[in-house]
């Protein structure tokens, strides 16, 4: 550049070439970009909100459905093992009479075991029609959803490895659930 266009402020310089920097005046009005934007429909905006609106109230009204259920689940099983508790208290005395009786001869008519055969008889009938049920164990397989092995013996041709040998303390289901579980020895190899 020439020392002519030195003194002159960049406004008044003389035009400039392709290798020069241009020159940029200032803008004084700012661009409104609000009448770029299109405008929304309230009518629009509003199916929009009510159809978000909807599926928000159609995933509460499913959730309250699940709960209703669940809560009918646990309501029916309240209900069908409300008695478990009282079933699992009778049982000792069950088995305490049991080993009451195991004392007594077949043959005793005694005024004392023949109360304790009726009190057996009476007790056990009153748990079986409240739904209690003997775990059947003796000469079969071993089941640990229904039996605990207490001991194991080897196994032998009369006993395999895996069936139940003896049965030290009886196990009883309450309808489809365990109330004990049967203690057993089991054979293994």
């Amino acid at each position: 550049m020439s020392e002519e266009n030195e003194d002159v402020p960049l406004d008044e310089a003389p035009e400039s070439h392709d290798d020069e920097t241009p020159a940029f005046e200032e803008v004084d009005e700012q661009m409104d970009l609000s009448e770029h934007v299109e405008p929304v429909d309230p009518l629009e905006e509003a199916i929009q909100r009510a159809e978000k609106a909807e599926k928000e109230i159609a995933y509460k009204d499913a959730e309250i459905q699940n709960v209703r259920k669940r809560l009918m689940a646990e309501k029916s099983s309240l209900i069908q093992y409300g008695g478990m508790g009282l079933a699992r208290r009778m049982i000792p005395i069950l088995n305490d009479v049991d080993r009451a009786l195991s004392q007594v001869e077949d043959d005793d008519e005694s005024p004392v075991a023949q109360g304790l055969r009726l009190l057996r008889n009476k007790l056990w009938r009153e748990l079986e029609a409240d739904g209690i049920k003997s775990i059947e164990a003796k000469g079969l397989e071993f089941n640990p959803a229904t039996m605990e092995a207490i001991t194991t013996l080897p196994a032998s041709e009369q006993f395999p490895a895996g069936q139940v040998i003896d049965v030290l303390e009886p196990g009883y289901m309450y309808k489809e659930r365990v109330l004990r579980a049967a203690r057993v020895v089991v054979a293994t190899e």
